[in-house]
């Protein structure tokens, strides 16, 4: 590999000079963004690869299926919370000693996981797993956005969008595969070549600029961060625990919710008069990154609550096992490919806030034509409203990171990018409590209102009762045909409460879109830079 790489090294120098005080780096451009997209990819697949092979665990583990939930949100609060520690462990090691060592840590990780011989032992290399992997996407957008120059930092932020948008798109399909035919061991033990293999192109093609080499770390926010890790971790729990438990008619639920809320407004408070904070809330002030980063968050709840109720209604209401079901979600993929490819080449000649309003626009109308479903829908009825939302997702992603970044200060880049992927991750989670919750919520409630119609003084009713028991007497006596006849009429109206239920939810996410249209007006127009500040 020395040789080639020493190949393309020398073809990277003859490109024309970069103008006086740019950084360039020695290698191709791309090849850095294809180290680099290698293990963020991987990492964010992990976010969802597990979701249709919890069953098997569960059953193979020994677990209640509540309990293996907790191999999913062991993941995302140690991912979470390594998130805006980032930009500080970064300069504190050197950012290609600090990127090498997290692939090394979530490979190995990986196949602690695969190896677990019980739940307690998943759940440990999972928070592990999400430690190493958690600093991967920050690390890759800062890389990404100082190796290009930046009349191209629009396609390499669609190589970025890419990686994000599509990896939770065929998580589910790829884990459902690989745990249908082999075992759900395999959906980690896939990660250890790829992060060899990651590894070995990140010692090879990445390079710390001249800048970060001179960076001094400074003081860690040790009272910050810890705080940070404390707040997130306890609002992980209330989300991930909160529909179980029935919400705050639990004194664990509602004291860990206060405790939560409390310990986030004391670390709010502590990071803005820290000299040297953990996170620099201060870059909330900068009006486009304040606006990226509240749209993000709404991102991140259609994006995570649309895949978690997708394969939910296929596995349990039209009855997909789990690899149909990820097939059916995973067209909404190839959307999102063809529209990268696209705004790439547009994001430098269109207004980047009209890209965001088709894109938004585009969004809701696609997650609004998911709410015309029932129970004899065929698998098209899924796949082209996905393809349609993945096609949104590029003119969302695209803009929306190119926006928001583009007006800060290159030295602010780090710290903004650990801020801006939290807050999607913690848009996902709550997106995905949200939609759980109302779903439950939904159902009984359509239920309710569906079950009044059901009454001896309904002829309708009495007609298709007297129907069934005439039906299923002919196989069992009268009185076990009336039984059997109103535990299916039962059936069918849990059913249809929980259809219309899905309908509310896929209803509200496309509110959601349609509310963040107005917001996208309140972005300042990026300029370009004749002469880019070099970046952190």
């Amino acid at each position: 590999m020395s040789s080639l790489a020493e190949r393309f090294r020398v073809a990277a120098r003859t490109r024309p000079a970069a103008a006086a005080g740019e950084w360039a780096p020695s290698f191709n451009p791309w090849l850095i963004a294809a180290a680099v997209m290698l293990a963020t990819f991987m990492e964010v697949l992990d976010t969802s690869v597990a979701n249709v092979a919890l069953p098997h665990i569960a059953g193979n583990l020994s677990a209640t299926p509540e309990e293996s939930t907790w191999v999913l949100t062991s993941y995302l609060v140690s991912n979470a919370i390594i998130l805006p520690a980032t930009n500080w462990l970064t300069r504190y090691f050197g950012r290609k000693n600090f990127l090498i060592f997290c692939i090394m840590i979530f490979t190995a990780s990986s196949a602690l996981c695969g190896a677990a011989a019980s739940l307690g032992m998943l759940i440990v290399a999972r928070i592990l797993q999400g430690a190493g992997g958690g600093a991967l996407q920050p690390i890759a957008q800062s890389v990404l956005m100082e190796s290009f120059p930046t009349e191209k930092r629009g396609s390499a932020m669609a190589v970025f969008g890419m990686g994000i948008v599509v990896a939770p798109i065929i998580g589910p399909t790829l884990g459902g595969w690989i745990t249908d035919n082999y075992s759900w061991r395999w959906i980690f033990y896939i990660n250890v070549p790829v992060g060899i293999i990651a590894v070995l192109m990140a010692r090879t093609f990445i390079e710390d600029p001249p800048y970060i080499k001179q960076q001094r770390p400074g003081r860690i926010d040790y009272i910050g961060f810890g705080m940070m890790a404390v707040a997130l971790g306890t609002m992980q729990l209330v989300l991930d625990k909160g529909q179980e438990e029935d919400w705050f008619s639990s004194s664990l639920i509602t004291w860990a919710a206060v405790f939560a809320g409390v310990t986030f407004i004391s670390f709010i408070i502590w990071e803005l008069r820290a000299k040297e904070p953990i996170v620099n809330l201060r870059i909330l002030a900068n009006r486009n990154f304040a606006v990226g980063t509240a749209l993000m968050t709404v991102l991140g709840i259609v994006l995570y609550g649309t895949i978690a109720l997708l394969p939910l209604f296929l596995q349990t209401l039209l009855g997909y096992p789990a690899l149909q079901s990820g097939l059916a979600v995973s067209p909404r993929g190839l959307g999102s490919i063809a529209s990268m490819v696209i705004v790439s080449r547009l994001i430098g000649k269109i207004n980047g806030r009209y890209l965001l309003l088709f894109g938004f626009s585009l969004l809701a109308f696609s997650t609004y034509l998911f709410s015309d479903i029932n129970l004899q829908i065929s698998m098209g009825s899924i796949v082209w409203p996905g393809i349609i939302s993945g096609f949104a997702m590029g003119f969302v992603f695209v803009p929306l990171t190119t926006m928001a970044l583009g007006t800060l200060a290159n030295d602010q880049m780090g710290n903004a990018s650990g801020v801006f992927n939290l807050m999607r991750n913690t848009g996902g989670s709550l997106g995905i409590a949200a939609v759980t919750t109302m779903l439950a919520r939904g159902v009984q409630i359509h239920q309710a209102a569906m079950v009044s119609h059901l009454t001896p003084y309904d002829p309708a009713f009495q007609q298709r009762v007297h129907d069934m028991i005439g039906t299923l007497s002919s196989q069992a006596g009268s009185t076990a045909a009336s039984q059997q006849a109103y535990g299916a009429i039962y059936g069918t109206v849990v059913r249809q409460a929980s259809v219309m239920s899905y309908i509310d939810n896929f209803r509200l996410l496309s509110f959601l879109c349609v509310i963040c249209i107005p917001l996208v007006f309140l972005f300042a127009r990026v300029k370009r830079r004749k002469v880019p500040v070099p970046m952190h």
